[in-house]
């Protein structure tokens, strides 16, 4: 019977399975990546994420503690000083499985384990993402979108007064000079039956 059962001992007795965990947490903080099985990977993010969080707080006892599940100096060195600064500001879910399908001789589901702040190119990504959709609650961003059609409409609606009131203008233009062509034929006529009497007159 398996009630309850949330521990899961990889086929390996107990020092067997602890001292592979230590190396592959050994592996992780120096590598910052590892190539393993999906089983052995969730059973390391167990192991690796309370001793990621006892980093944070540099001192001897912490060292001390960290020390008693790796075994190794160089690891507990490179976390220290390294690792630590980089996840000061995480709280937890310091690790990140990748699926990459299955193993050609037993069709083990294998997977890739990294530490998240260390992967730069997801890291850059995501801040690209993060400085083009800033939202806000008071909707801003839905606000700007409803305003950008006004402005366009508003503008639309400009152009076609201004073209209305210069098409309303051109017709006054040409009644205008209708009109003083009209005023000056009687003028014209006018001057000349003006000239035919002086010369009558002369004569």
């Amino acid at each position: 019977m398996r009630h309850g059962k949330k521990f899961n001992h990889l086929g390996r007795k107990t020092a067997h399975r602890s001292a592979m965990l230590s190396n592959m947490a050994s592996s992780l903080i120096i590598h910052k990546r590892i190539n393993t099985t999906v089983a052995k990977a969730k059973a390391l993010r167990k192991y690796i994420e309370p001793i990621l969080t006892k980093s944070k707080t540099d001192d001897t006892h912490s060292r001390r503690v960290v020390f008693s599940y790796l075994q190794d100096k160089e690891t507990v060195t490179e976390l220290f000083n390294n690792v630590a600064g980089k996840i000061a500001n995480r709280p937890g879910g310091y690790t990140r499985i990748i699926k990459t399908g299955a193993r050609l001789g037993d069709n083990s589901e294998m997977c890739m384990m990294e530490l998240v702040d260390f992967n730069e190119l997801l890291l850059s990504e995501a801040d690209a993402g993060k400085a083009k959709t800033r939202r806000s609650r008071r909707g801003g961003k839905a606000k700007a979108k409803t305003e950008e059609p006004k402005a366009e409409a508003v503008e639309v609606k400009e152009e076609a007064v201004v073209e209305a009131e210069e098409v309303k203008k051109e017709p006054k233009a040409e009644e205008v000079e209708a009109k003083a062509e009209e005023a000056e034929e009687p003028k014209a006529e006018a001057q000349e039956e003006e000239k035919e009497d002086k010369k009558e007159k002369e004569d």
